[in-house]
Order: C-alpha cells, then sequence, then structure tokens
C-alpha cells in the first residue's frame, strides 16, 4: 500500500481546516506523503471539485489514497464512503463528489460505519478532520476497505450535460474556468473530430468568434484569444498573456457553439 494521500477541499488556506486534517493523518501515519491537490474548490461547488478529482487522481501510483471533502451535506443523511477504482482508494462524503470519475471507470464502494476508524465523539460540522481523514490514515497504512464498513451498490452522481450536435455544428458549455482565466468547455476533442472533420468553422463564446483551434495557444499574438484542445482533452479558450474570463466577459455556464460555414 503507498503511504501517499492526497487532499482536495474547498476549505482554502485562511483557517485551521487543512492544516488539522493533516494533523490527523500524521498522528496515525507518522511518514505519510501528503499531496495537496487543491483546496481553492469554490465553496459547496460540487461539480467543481469533481471535475478536480477527475482529471488529476489517476496520475498517482497505484494505492494512493485520495482524500476529497466538498460536503455542504455535512452532518445530514448524506452517506461517507470510500471508494476503490483501478488501484486508487478515493474517501469523502457520497455527494456526487465522485461523479465523474464513477462515471468513467469501474468501482467498488463501502460505507463508512466502522466507528473503530472515526474519531472519538466526531463531530457534525467537521467529517473531514474526525471521519475522513482517519479512514484516509488508516488505509493508507494499510487496513483492508473491508474493514471499514458495507459495501454500496451505487454511488450519487450528477452529470454535466453533454454536447448537443446537429447539422449545424455543435454546442456546448463552460463548466469550469481555472486560476489563469481559461475557459474549458464540455466540448471532447473527438465531438469536434467527427462533427467538424475538415469543415471549415466559427467559434463563438461570449462576443468572441474565433476561426480556428490552434496548438499550442501562445502561437497567438499577445492578448489576442485563442481555441484549443486543452490538457483535458476538451476545447478551450484563452486569451495569451491574459485573463479570458475577464476580457471576454464570460462566466461558468456560459454557451460555446461551433458552427460548420457552409
Amino acid at each position: 500500500m503507498s503511504s501517499i494521500i492526497t487532499l482536495t477541499t474547498d476549505f482554502g488556506l485562511q483557517d485551521h481546516y487543512v492544516g488539522v486534517m493533516k494533523g490527523v493523518i500524521l498522528g496515525i501515519v507518522p511518514d505519510a506523503r501528503l499531496v495537496d491537490i487543491s483546496h481553492q474548490i469554490p465553496p459547496q461547488d460540487i461539480m467543481a471539485g469533481a471535475w478536480v478529482v477527475r482529471n488529476a487522481s489517476m496520475r498517482f501510483p497505484p494505492g494512493t489514497v485520495h482524500l476529497v471533502v466538498v460536503d455542504p451535506g455535512v452532518g445530514t443523511t448524506r452517506d461517507p464512503v470510500a471508494i476503490e477504482i483501478n488501484d486508487q482508494i478515493f474517501v469523502g462524503p457520497d455527494n456526487g463528489i465522485f461523479s465523474l470519475i464513477a462515471d468513467e471507470f469501474d468501482y467498488r464502494a463501502w460505507k463508512l460505519t466502522n466507528r473503530k476508524y472515526w474519531a472519538k465523539n466526531p463531530s457534525n460540522t467537521f467529517h473531514g478532520r474526525d471521519i475522513f481523514s482517519p479512514v484516509a490514515a488508516h488505509l493508507a497504512n494499510g487496513i483492508s476497505l473491508t474493514e471499514v464498513g458495507e459495501p454500496v451498490d451505487e454511488l450519487v452522481t450528477y452529470r454535466w450535460a453533454v454536447p448537443i450536435t446537429d447539422s449545424d455544428g455543435i454546442q456546448g458549455w463552460v463548466i469550469h474556468i481555472d486560476r489563469f482565466g481559461n475557459l474549458i468547455s464540455n466540448i471532447p476533442e473527438e465531438v469536434i473530430r467527427v462533427s467538424v472533420g475538415d469543415s471549415r468553422f466559427r467559434i463563438y463564446v461570449g462576443n468572441t468568434i474565433l476561426h480556428t483551434l490552434v496548438d499550442p495557444f501562445a502561437s497567438v499574438p499577445d492578448g489576442e484569444a485563442a481555441a484549443y484542445i486543452g490538457s483535458s482533452g476538451t476545447l478551450e479558450i484563452a486569451i495569451n498573456k491574459g485573463n479570458a474570463r475577464e476580457m471576454l466577459g464570460v462566466r461558468k455556464g456560459a454557451q460555446v457553439s461551433i458552427f460548420l460555414q457552409k
């Protein structure tokens, strides 16, 4: 079993929340290697967290434990779970945070009912500290997933709408905006290749029209917009050495359209 534990939360770094979770883990596994994936998930934005988990987790060595806490339903009836996917282990709330990774891969899941691996007298508002962190640490320390609780047949899942394709082209949406202001859409490269092929096209986002895909986006002049296939395999729009969200006035959920020129 790997001693790597990743952490993804919406806690930010202003408060003690992330630090105390690490303290709990190190109290159980002193030699754990802790990797911060992100603590800047927008507060309570489950699907933003799901997107980050999907894009980062499968790059880690087998046996890595991924601790994920974006949990607006903490203290409610939502279940705490552990999941195994392709030799990776995930621990967090069953609230849709594992939607994208579980939709892409086969998984096995367990509800965390064995309080032996929880903190004593867990808080109703901080399961990240009192349930998820100790369970993640014990799993990294070698306990079996079958020890943490009861099998679960199906997880809570959400899905982004898939792009719409027709004879005129493709309609999609901005599903994520990264720290640089790059606009990441839900239009996969494969959909563009099948629907557009060698045809001429126009890409519309906000009030901006683009006529080509570039590789890389830095191939356009400074300050100009560029459309390209990003590292997540979907269409993205960026401003070379600028912020597309601010300069194009586009927000998450905005429409991205590719129209074929006939």
